[in-house]
């Protein structure tokens, strides 16, 4: 089993009061893994020093959006009426569908923020379908000197009730120090092990904080160690080989360089519109700084067209 090791590279989260983020997906070296199309890992952050998540009303088409903290609190809005929580340990997915708008703010009593935000592609039969929320606390089982919680798909006898429109993984496991985990995996699957606290062997590599492990289809094990002496924390990712071409653009994703220039325009027109147009209004969002009914305009499409990528 070879392990493909994929170093994040910083990037700011939009906004007016941008916060650091480390990506992973997508990069150079990979676009998806099964329909995981991206991954940011973000903090431990002081939100005394980083003023936390400020992230105004902004569209979607044809994911879903799953988020994952470790500590803090994130207050989510979004243009179907939904005004969730996200709270460590609890999986909050967006499905985005044909269009939909939402908005993502720290709490003011939120400390310290710690988590995850990761993208789902929406294959062709379904990224035309209406947007929704699902929400789901996952119970923690304790498996040797491990702890996992699922929160999609199957993993070591559970079940996640989320529905997904292509077979996922997604799975938080934390490992005691000085301990292994071998874990039984659908071999259709390719795998991703991201790293969120101390460092893990997969197989003969390790992984330092934040970087991504990737192992392709054809494995029936995962053997995790963390030979640290503190525990060590991670995501599981998996799904079987996604099998279509993706264009993936600011928070759009299409086929074509015509789907991404449709979106925009549409996102573009919606901002002056009492309706919102195809993305619909985020009711209640109030920034940081207390502006109200602010919605984060698009970038300009870059001059070359927009090519798919596998």
């Amino acid at each position: 089993m070879t392990v493909e090791v994929i170093t994040p590279r910083e990037v700011p989260l939009g906004g007016p009061r941008a916060m650091n983020v480390r990506r992973t997906l997508p990069t150079k070296q990979r676009t998806l893994i099964g329909a995981w199309c991206f991954a940011d890992h973000y903090g431990p952050d002081d939100v005394s020093q980083s003023g936390g998540m400020d992230v105004p009303p902004h569209p979607h088409t044809g994911l879903q959006t799953v988020s994952w903290l470790f500590s803090g609190e994130i207050e989510h809005r979004d243009s179907i009426g939904s005004h969730a929580f996200v709270l460590p340990g609890e999986l909050n997915l967006m499905t985005a569908g044909r269009g939909i708008s939402h908005s993502e703010v720290s709490m003011p009593h939120t400390r310290i923020l710690h988590g995850m935000q990761l993208w789902v592609a929406l294959p062709g039969s379904a990224r035309f379908t209406a947007p929704g929320f699902q929400h789901y606390v996952p119970e923690p089982l304790s498996i040797d000197d491990a702890t996992v919680r699922v929160f999609l798909g199957s993993l070591a006898g559970d079940t996640s009730p989320i529905s997904t429109f292509t077979p996922l993984l997604g799975a938080e496991i934390v490992i005691d120090a000085g301990a292994s985990l071998e874990l039984t995996v659908d071999e259709s699957f390719e795998h991703g092990i991201i790293v969120d606290t101390g460092t893990v062997d997969v197989q003969d590599s390790t992984l330092e904080r934040a970087e991504l492990g990737y192992v392709a289809a054809g494995s029936t094990s995962l053997l995790l160690r963390n030979a640290g002496q503190d525990e060590a924390r991670m995501l599981l990712l998996g799904g079987p080989p996604f099998g279509e071409q993706v264009i993936m653009w600011w928070n759009f994703m299409g086929r074509e360089h015509e789907d991404i220039e449709a979106y925009r325009a549409a996102w573009q027109a919606g901002i002056s519109h009492a309706d919102g147009g195809q993305f619909g209004r985020v009711e209640g969002y109030v920034s940081k700084d207390g502006t109200r009914d602010f919605r984060l305009p698009a970038p300009e499409l870059p001059n070359t067209r927009l090519t798919p990528r596998a």
